[in-house]
């Protein structure tokens, strides 16, 4: 990464993602003023090279016009956090969503920042915690100038050359797209996209949780078999008698196969590291855009059977689906006798 136009930005939210944005532009020869309420995390980025700020106000005095401001924040945080902050910002400056918003709330505030002068731009940002070294992909929304302006700092955050062959037969090979980022169109466009990519991401994510847990118990065959009127017989017991290796079966994938990816990769990891997962409770968290990815496919009149019962799936975890699991024992306690087993 190298970049001829250093920028300064302005950060609010220094969490797992905010902090190692900082520390990639600040790498790449641009500045940061930080601001959080975790003094502790400031700390840890000062040493970096950021500057920290004591508030909001703080923040914004130390930016030079015109003022570019990232906010790194839960989605539930923004609007508060954008009501605090466009009081102090002057004509011209830009504010940055780089956090999971939601694409029509963009749509929104960028109108009502327009009408002070204030630029506003969306920025799907993917990449996690691995972000600091391999770059994020950013999908981009706003205005086409304010874009190009901020442009420097997308060149340094995204992965840039990072030995991905071009696509064959591109018709546009100096897109962007080909160094990880991407301005998708106007207000909420970059949002619309990120959605959508972690709506495919919950299937993705899905799938391969699927498939190894059907190679996990397919030694049911191996095991003591029930024999009452409330257990499904096993036939062929015979044809389930594997004691699969997951770790290995996961590192084999990973080497020429169709599945192999970026997702394959952390599931190896995880696998070899705790082949039982036994630290992990299964509580699996949706933080909005797989939701929001089904809502627009309502709209759009678009079938996503894999994106919505991977959105389920996520909702059973948290044993959102218990008390239905409740009224199906009860029904069958009624109608048939039925008496519950004992759960594992």
């Amino acid at each position: 990464m190298t970049t001829s136009t250093p920028l300064q930005l302005g950060l609010v939210g220094a969490g797992r993602m905010g902090s190692n944005i900082a520390r990639r532009i600040i790498r790449d020869g641009h500045s940061s003023v930080v601001f959080d309420l975790n003094t502790a995390a400031l700390d840890e980025l000062v040493t970096d090279g950021a500057v920290a700020a004591t508030s909001l106000a703080n923040l914004v005095e130390q930016l030079a016009t015109p003022r570019a401001i990232w906010l790194m924040l839960p989605a539930a945080l923004t609007q508060s956090t954008l009501d605090a902050l466009v009081p102090l910002l002057s004509p011209d400056d830009v504010v940055i969503d780089g956090g999971n918003s939601f694409y029509q709330d963009d749509i929104i505030r960028a109108r009502q920042l327009a009408t002070s002068g204030i630029h506003y731009v969306d920025c799907g940002t993917s990449g996690g915690v691995w972000g600091l070294e391999r770059g994020y992909s950013l999908m981009i929304g706003g205005e086409a100038e304010i874009v190009a302006r901020l442009e420097p700092l997308f060149v340094s955050l995204s992965p840039g050359d990072d030995g991905t062959r071009p696509t064959p037969g591109r018709e546009s090979p100096d897109s962007s797209a080909r160094s990880g980022y991407l301005h998708c169109g106007p207000n909420g466009a970059g949002h619309f996209v990120k959605m959508v990519h972690n709506g495919v991401e919950y299937g993705m994510m899905a799938a391969l949780a699927e498939g190894f847990n059907i190679m996990r118990h397919a030694n049911v065959g191996l095991r003591p078999a029930g024999a009452d009127a409330e257990t499904s017989p096993l036939r062929n017991p015979e044809f389930f008698a594997y004691d699969f290796n997951l770790a290995d079966i996961a590192e084999s994938w990973r080497h020429g196969s169709v599945v192999s990816s970026w997702l394959l990769d952390l599931t190896a990891t995880a696998l070899a590291n705790s082949p039982d997962l036994a630290e992990f409770s299964g509580y699996v968290s949706d933080s909005g855009e797989g939701r929001w990815t089904v809502e627009a496919a309502i709209n759009e009149s678009v079938p996503v059977p894999v994106i919505s019962a991977a959105l389920w799936q996520r909702y059973e975890s948290r044993r959102e689906g218990e008390f239905a699991a409740q009224m199906l024992s009860a029904m069958r306690a009624a109608f048939g006798g039925h008496v519950e087993k004992p759960g594992r």
